[in-house]
């Protein structure tokens, strides 16, 4: 059963990667804290991960016209049932196993550094090929409206935001690209903790966000 009615999740291709060990340092682990928490996702996983296993099988056997095609059959079956998986890491009150394991410890540990607004970042350190952060947006609050010139993850932790697309819940991950201009609005009642990992510099609309942004590393 599912931690949350989780509605937004990583896509195929994120989930391949994962699996391949492929992904910047700082999506895996937004993968790894989403996969902790979703059971459809860590399914998909498994089935991925199988399919791996079967694909380096086959190569190191004397592969047969349809071996690689059987491989892909069985494993794909399994996207319809629940994987064999690890039992998730124990998380630590809002944040999941695998990054309360990354900072080691509960948001008490964490270091905030002030955005603006109320909002505020801790960077956390991963290699340079993609950024992770953790963010904590107060109830009611917008973060500037900006574009992106890479891939955003942002996995909800606690609390809700809106944007012009959809509602993100804890749990949800938005998967934003190039193609999209937003301005997520944390929902009233609860600040919004969020764990983003980009793999490019924001593309902000109005100009302080711009100016400021070499100062905050977004």
């Amino acid at each position: 059963m599912a931690h949350y009615p989780i509605t937004h999740h990583l896509t195929d291709d994120l989930l391949m990667s994962y699996a391949a060990g492929t992904l910047p340092e700082a999506f895996a682990l937004v993968a790894a804290s989403h996969v902790s928490l979703c059971d459809e996702c860590r399914a998909r996983l498994g089935a991925y991960e199988a399919l791996g296993g079967a694909v380096l099988d086959t190569e190191a056997e004397a592969m047969t016209d349809d071996a690689l095609e059987r491989g892909l059959a069985a494993c794909l079956s399994r996207l319809d049932r629940p994987a064999p998986v690890q039992r998730p890491a124990m998380r630590q009150g809002p944040l999941p196993g695998p990054l309360a394991d990354w900072i080691g410890g509960g948001l008490e540990t964490v270091r905030w550094r002030p955005l603006g607004m109320g909002v505020r970042q801790a960077i956390l350190p991963t290699s340079r090929r993609a950024t992770a952060r953790l963010l904590h947006i107060p109830a009611g609050v917008a973060v500037p409206d900006h574009g992106h010139r890479g891939t955003e993850l942002t996995l909800v932790l606690q609390g809700a935001f809106r944007d012009e697309t959809a509602r993100f819940g804890p749990g949800d991950v938005e998967v934003a690209g190039q193609e999209l201009d937003h301005q997520p609005v944390a929902e009233p009642g609860v600040d919004c903790i969020c764990l983003a990992a980009t793999d490019a510099p924001l593309r902000f609309n109005a100009l302080l966000p711009r100016l400021l942004q070499p100062l905050f590393r977004i």
